[in-house]
């Protein structure tokens, strides 16, 4: 008798239970996708974009979500391996659902997603630097970063402005590095810019030297050019400097944060490279629209993680914030292709890298009026234009 009444008794509350779920169903979440080089040799970049693009889900809730539903970040750590990454990719597409990507910490990451989401038409926002990512354009594939031609066409420019016209390039062989020296090698006769040296390093290399000597002993050079990423930049700077090389050595947008500085030491001193705004925030003028975006984002970013900022994760700031905007726009959390259109379509968006207005032929949406050129005094970042 017992036994029988323990038995009904919770068949009777499972029922209600079954039928209190079915009378108040789960609220909806906004599913985004997330995977990035948190750790490994490239988490320099990863690191910061976890770290802000978790910031600003925690944010947008609080504010009620976006179009009213509370917003979930599945996020991988691919590590910067492309292997992973492309598993990751179809893990978020196949497994997870979700409704739009930001990722790729790496131009070798991003590329080896970039079919996955095409093929599945889910948006994805790219965090890396080449411009083979978005040229020639991709209907699913943005991203936020300037482009390694840019900052070649940035450099030159201001080397067109100080004479030089005969350079060296040191460049590293992996996917940003590769593809930089190859864009400064397409854009250089623009600038009636000639390269009579060209010089490259692996990812483990630790000592430049002598790649730098073959430099040093060319003939007419006049500056040198390092594009590159993570440890290898600062590794040739510190080289650069114990040869005695007096001569310019301008870095890319790929060391754009303080670390730089700090593994570079004082070799670092005099270092030109083209940067976003967000380095030299506080020395923006009044009226620049960019101050109180990037000074929100440093404020906020610091606040939450007591560290300090970098570039790196201001692309992601820039990335989670369109999105954001472009669901708000197309009125949908779920439909990819109502997003994508709505993210094409972003005009006078303001972000940590500059201005952006993008159209079907543009999914990067920056010009060269984006960019600072800056050079690093006194173990700081100065503008120089």
């Amino acid at each position: 008798m017992k036994l029988k009444q323990v038995v009904k008794t919770t068949t009777l509350a499972a029922a209600v239970s079954a039928m209190t779920a079915l009378a108040t169903p789960a609220l909806a979440e906004v599913l985004i996708g997330s995977t990035l080089a948190i750790t490994g040799r490239a988490s320099f970049l990863g690191d910061p974009e976890a770290k802000t693009l978790a910031m600003l889900v925690d944010e947008i809730n609080a504010a009620g979500g976006i179009n009213g539903e509370p917003v979930r970040l599945i996020q991988y750590d691919d590590g910067g391996d492309p292997n992973k990454a492309r598993t990751f990719a179809t893990r978020l597409v196949e497994d997870d659902e979700v409704v739009a990507v930001i990722g790729g910490s790496t131009t070798g990451t991003t590329m080896a997603m970039v079919p996955i989401f095409e093929e599945a038409e889910v948006p994805f926002i790219s965090l890396a630097g080449a411009v083979a990512i978005i040229d020639p354009v991709k209907k699913w594939v943005f991203k936020t970063p300037h482009t390694d031609r840019m900052a070649c066409e940035k450099i030159f420019t201001d080397m067109q402005a100080n004479g030089i016209s005969k350079i060296g390039m040191i460049s590293g062989t992996g996917g940003f590095g590769k593809s930089m020296r190859g864009q400064c090698m397409d854009v250089a006769g623009d600038f009636d810019i000639e390269i009579v040296a060209d010089e490259t390093y692996g990812p483990s290399d630790s000592d430049m030297t002598p790649q730098l000597t073959n430099i040093k002993n060319t003939d007419g050079i006049q500056a040198v050019v390092n594009p590159g990423f993570g440890q290898g930049p600062a590794i040739v700077t510190r080289n650069y400097r114990q040869l005695g090389i007096d001569l310019p050595l301008y870095q890319s947008h790929g060391v754009a944060s303080k670390s730089f500085i700090e593994l570079a030491g004082d070799a670092a001193e005099g270092v030109r490279l083209p940067a976003a705004a967000l380095l030299v925030a506080n020395n923006l003028a009044e009226d620049d629209p960019q101050k109180p975006v990037v000074m929100k984002y440093i404020e906020d970013y610091q606040a939450a993680t007591g560290e300090p900022v970098s570039t790196f994760g201001g692309h992601a700031y820039d990335a989670f914030k369109m999105l954001a905007a472009a669901m708000e726009t197309a009125g949908t959390t779920t439909d990819s292709a109502a997003i994508r259109d709505a993210l094409e379509n972003t005009s006078g968006f303001i972000g940590t890298a500059g201005v952006v207005n993008m159209s079907p032929d543009d999914h990067l949406g920056l010009d060269l009026s984006a960019f600072k050129m800056l050079e690093i005094r006194d173990g700081d970042w100065t503008i120089i234009e």
